[in-house]
């Protein structure tokens, strides 16, 4: 008889647990190798079975992001490479996420080609996590570039659209954000029909474009609030179509910095749907590392406290792990956990169309996190092995 040492089955007890979409409580959750098997009663866990008490809070499926510049110190700007994604990977998943677009900001036709090179290097590789590709630009307003090197920043053009074409048959995910100022209607029928995933970003696009964007085949908006025309009592603006018109998901960088909570908590509530606000982090290099500073493009980005800039102060990107983006939406801005929680794992899944991710079913991927009852990250799983720090004293 196999005794607990020996068991190949693992039963995780002792928290409330987001299985399919709902908390459950009073079950264990049973995983076997890399595969989820089963949730049962935490009082009906089968003999020769290894039991993990948790000691309370929420096991929840691997967090899923679907924008991150960096992380580990490395911009994936700097250079777009396998070893960069492989240090990008093993930053977020210290930090609960399991699953990742990588995401190359605003950059020469050069650097791009570079970073599609990079992502299908590293799948072929089987880098842990790495979805695809997100491309954020460059193909944006000018207007509305935020920390985006000007320079880089173009309409899309015949060249663009093959290379994008190319992408989206080579990746398995590819993602790009756009403005309608620098896109055409037929462009975003053309890039959505080869299953890119489009997202209306940085730009000052009114209401009624967002809506033809959408009736075209876009689907998301990229950090909601921030580099977009806002809303306004007779000018509903970007935000405006993201959050009543029900055409799109919307990415959110809940730090407190770029979004105010009160802001946050009047989105969440005002939502329409079926579109969902779901959490990005914009993670830059600075995440999961001791940096103060970097450079994106040639210029210098500082760090102060949670807040990146530029030197004349334009945010430029974020320093925040997605557990502390759910503690902030449920402390301060009143959302259930359980919805908290799918912002981070089922809602951006659904976003790129991987239902196979954010979730825990029978025989799906073991990628889960523990976080305690206030939100701390206590542990990360991901296919079945306990994620550990690379330098366990840092």
């Amino acid at each position: 008889m196999l005794n607990q040492e020996q068991s190949k089955t693992k039963a995780f007890k002792g928290a409330d647990i987001l299985w399919q979409g709902t908390l459950q409580k009073g079950k264990a959750l049973l995983i076997e190798e890399s595969k989820v098997k089963c949730l049962v009663d935490d009082t009906a866990i089968p003999a020769e079975t290894t039991s993990i008490a948790l000691n309370g809070g929420f096991l929840a499926p691997g967090f899923v992001d679907l924008q991150v510049n960096g992380g580990g110190g490395v911009l994936f700007n700097n250079p777009p490479s396998v070893e960069t994604l492989s240090t990008m990977s093993q930053a977020h998943a210290v930090l609960g996420t399991t699953s990742f677009l990588p995401t190359l900001i605003t950059d020469s036709p050069e650097t791009t080609s570079q970073a599609i090179a990079a992502v299908e290097e590293a799948i072929a590789a089987r880098i842990p996590g790495v979805l695809g590709l997100h491309l954020e630009g460059p193909h944006i307003a000018p207007n509305r570039r935020g920390a985006h090197r000007e320079s880089f920043v173009r309409p899309m053009n015949d060249r663009d659209m093959k290379v994008l074409l190319r992408a989206a048959k080579a990746l398995p995910v590819l993602k790009v954000t756009l403005a309608p100022e620098h896109a055409s209607e037929q462009q975003v029928r053309d890039l959505t029909d080869a299953g890119v995933v489009v997202s209306i970003g940085h730009t000052d696009a009114d209401y009624e474009t967002c809506l033809r964007y959408a009736r075209a085949g876009a689907n998301c908006v990229t950090h909601l609030f921030n580099a977009q025309s806002p809303m306004t009592a007779r000018a509903p603006g970007t935000v405006g179509a993201a959050l009543s018109s029900g055409a799109f998901y919307a990415g959110l960088i809940a730090d407190g910095i770029h979004v105010d909570p009160a802001v946050i908590g009047l989105a969440l509530r005002a939502n329409k749907g079926p579109g969902e606000i779901f959490l990005v982090t914009d993670a830059m290099a600075t995440i999961g590392s001791d940096l103060e500073s970097f450079t994106l493009n040639g210029r210098e980005i500082l760090r102060s406290g949670d807040r990146l800039t530029l030197s004349d102060g334009t945010l430029a990107g974020a320093h925040l792990a997605l557990a502390d983006a759910i503690k902030l939406l449920v402390s301060t801005c009143g959302e259930p956990v359980e919805i908290a929680l799918k912002r981070a794992t089922q809602y951006p899944a659904d976003v790129i169309g991987k239902s196979v991710l954010g979730r825990l079913f029978e025989n799906g991927p073991a990628d889960f996190v523990h976080l305690s009852s206030d939100f701390a990250l206590r542990s990360v799983w991901r296919g079945g092995k306990k994620v550990r720090k690379q330098n366990p004293s840092a």
